[in-house]
């Protein structure tokens, strides 16, 4: 944790101001040590660089798994790609001008792949994750000076209203118990002329109904029995991408078609193990930043992709 990160750290209960206890520190980060609140005399531990304001992942534990196990796959620097530069800007439309010198949310920052992005573009963004995941993103970006990683839950977050400049949630809200709970309390988090996009599932197509009934059985399997049953991904794409004959197991039994093996493995896995998992459509969303002060209401390609300018005080 940087200590610069008080200006925007509050008390996620009563929202009063934090003042930081440092046990250990590496250069500019506090890597173990407390935060302390005025007001309600609350406290929350630093642990291996990160504040912890939640003790577990709770519904949202697979994350936690998944992103230890897969630390790097979804990094752009790893993988020599632009793919998670290239999706943050489809969902979101934001360009290097847009992110910089930004204060920008990350609502649910997994290993860092969106956030590396943004940092890289010389915006300050601050990454939030209910699970263990921000130590495999600490691990990979800890010690950036504009990258800040904090454990909270989205519905309880340790900031302000008004916060940020811009927020976005790439492929998050719909693992939530209430994804539209979810979004009101980041869209609470922009500040007014701020920005937020998110990308969600969309409730469209035939394959979703048979990977829910799918669903019903892997939920309830233990993580490395479903680690090991995602590895079959790997060879079945060649079969799937086959004219006619792979048309029929796409729908019956989807996997991810992502060329690199990795990801087929880590995206197959991500499909198939969360706890939560929702599918929305266009309207309601709409009624969501529409409900919370925002307008520019602006749809991308691939559902759901949407993005606005908070006008009104939620």
């Amino acid at each position: 944790m940087k200590t610069n990160a008080l200006r925007f750290l509050v008390c996620p209960g009563c929202k009063g101001d934090l003042e930081v206890s440092a046990e250990s520190t590496s250069g500019s980060e506090v890597l173990t040590g407390w935060l302390f609140c005025h007001e309600c005399r609350r406290s929350y531990p630093i642990q291996r660089g990160v504040p912890r304001f939640v003790d577990a992942g709770r519904y949202a534990s697979t994350f936690g798994y998944q992103w230890n196990r897969f630390p790097t796959t979804q990094l752009d620097s790893v993988s020599g790609t632009r793919e998670s530069e290239e999706l943050l800007e489809a969902a979101s439309g934001w360009t290097a001008r847009d992110l910089r010198d930004r204060l920008v949310l990350d609502a649910g920052v997994g290993a860092g792949r969106y956030a590396e992005v943004v940092a890289a573009k010389d915006g300050e963004v601050v990454g939030v994750d209910l699970t263990s995941a921000v130590d495999a993103a600490y691990a990979n970006l800890g010690q950036h000076p504009r990258v800040h990683l904090v454990q909270a839950d989205i519905f309880s977050m340790p900031f302000r209203n008004g916060t940020f400049d811009l927020a976005y949630s790439i492929g998050v809200l719909h693992h939530t118990p209430d994804p539209r709970e979810a979004f009101a309390c980041i869209a609470r988090a922009v500040k007014k002329g701020g920005g937020l996009a998110v990308y969600l599932y969309g409730a469209y197509g035939i394959a979703r109904h048979f990977s829910n009934f799918i669903r019903k059985a892997t939920t309830r399997l233990p993580l490395k029995v479903m680690l090991v049953l995602a590895t079959a991904a790997v060879p079945l794409y060649y079969l799937y991408r086959l004219p006619v004959v792979g048309w029929i197991p796409r729908i019956i039994c989807p996997i991810s078609m992502h060329p690199s093996w990795r990801s087929r493995w880590l995206d197959t896995f991500d499909w198939y193990t969360p706890f939560y998992q929702w599918h929305l459509q266009y309207p309601e969303v709409s009624r969501w930043f529409r409900a919370n002060g925002f307008t520019d209401l602006e749809i991308f390609d691939g559902p759901i992709r949407m993005r606005g300018i908070k006008t009104e005080e939620s």
